[in-house]
């Protein structure tokens, strides 16, 4: 993922003329996501400042235009804010809440911990339970070699309880949120920018959000490559790509009934990066009838696939 010169989409802003910048794909353990990011108006780019740097498992960055002033705190601010993040959300830290709610089974939660579970079971509902968590002991026994029929029974979020006052697991069941927190935390990021006056970002946590824009962005399949652009205005995307990373004999995205992927890649732009990260984690799972369904039933702006042999479909 990086910034691209509008005036030659293979040069980075900032980079030599001549200076070969085609930078590796990050896989993560969800997705493969490279969504090349290129400021559509180049004479904004001179009152744009970008923080680049490293969170829940990947690259991420924030390009904010306004005052210099007024932007330096914000991206002075970031990595702090994201260590924040990170200490409840990530799979990976092993002092997290969300580690230590896998360990134990039960977490009394923060606000925004329950909020996020709300996010979770409005994903699980609207996609017909193929959103869900739960899947992360089939994930590690997969990932390790080892036999997956006893993890996947612990699989199914409507095992989980989610009260106001805690989160309860079924026992030995664990939660990745790794298909629904970077979306979240753009989201929550772009609402600060907003509280804060500023009017026009590009915010990547795993997933974009544009505040204001627009956004050139090119949309990338880890066997086809470059498969088509978008312009982003208000409004975030997602995408989703099971065979970025393997696990034994499948995709890293894994769904609850055991059903393959179908699609390569998916791509939803929705208004909230939250909603798009965890409806294209559900749907690579989906038909083109079903996915119709649930952009009507999401009210999503638009739905990008690309299957096995790189044919694009949209909706």
């Amino acid at each position: 993922m990086r910034a691209l010169d509008p005036e030659n989409p293979r040069r980075e802003p900032g980079a030599p003329h001549g200076a070969s910048k085609r930078g590796a794909c990050r896989m993560n353990r969800r997705r493969f996501l490279q969504l090349s990011a290129a400021f559509a108006c180049a004479p904004h780019l001179a009152t744009a400042s970008t923080w680049r740097g490293r969170a829940l498992g990947g690259e991420v960055s924030l390009t904010l235009h306004g005052p210099k002033d007024a932007v330096a705190p914000v991206l002075d601010a970031l990595p702090d804010w994201l260590d924040a993040f990170e200490q409840e959300f990530s799979l990976y830290r092993p002092d997290s809440a969300l580690t230590r709610l896998n360990a134990i089974g039960f977490h009394a939660g923060t606000a925004r911990f329950h909020t996020l579970m709300d996010h979770v079971q409005k994903a699980y509902d609207l996609t017909g339970g193929l959103f869900d968590p739960t899947v992360q002991p089939l994930w590690n026994a997969l990932a390790q070699g080892q036999d997956p029929v006893i993890p996947r029974t612990l699989i199914g979020w409507d095992k989980v309880t989610h009260t106001p006052q805690a989160i309860q697991l079924a026992q030995h069941q664990k939660l990745t949120l790794n298909g629904i927190a970077q979306g979240y935390a753009t989201d929550l990021l772009r609402g600060q920018l907003m509280s804060r006056g500023f009017d026009k970002a590009l915010i990547n946590i795993g997933e974009f959000s544009a505040l204001g824009g627009p956004f050139r962005l090119g949309i990338s399949d880890p066997t086809q490559g470059l498969v088509g652009q978008r312009s982003l205005d208000n409004r975030a995307i997602a995408t989703s790509s099971p065979e970025a990373l393997r696990l034994g004999r499948t995709g890293h995205i894994l769904s609850p009934d055991g059903r393959p992927a179908l699609w390569s890649t998916v791509a939803i732009e929705a208004d909230t990066a939250t909603l798009a990260d965890a409806l294209s984690t559900a749907g690579v799972f989906m038909s083109l009838d079903e996915l119709a369904t649930l952009k009507s039933r999401a009210n999503l702006h638009r739905i990008t696939v690309v299957d096995a042999v790189g044919n694009l479909r949209t909706l």
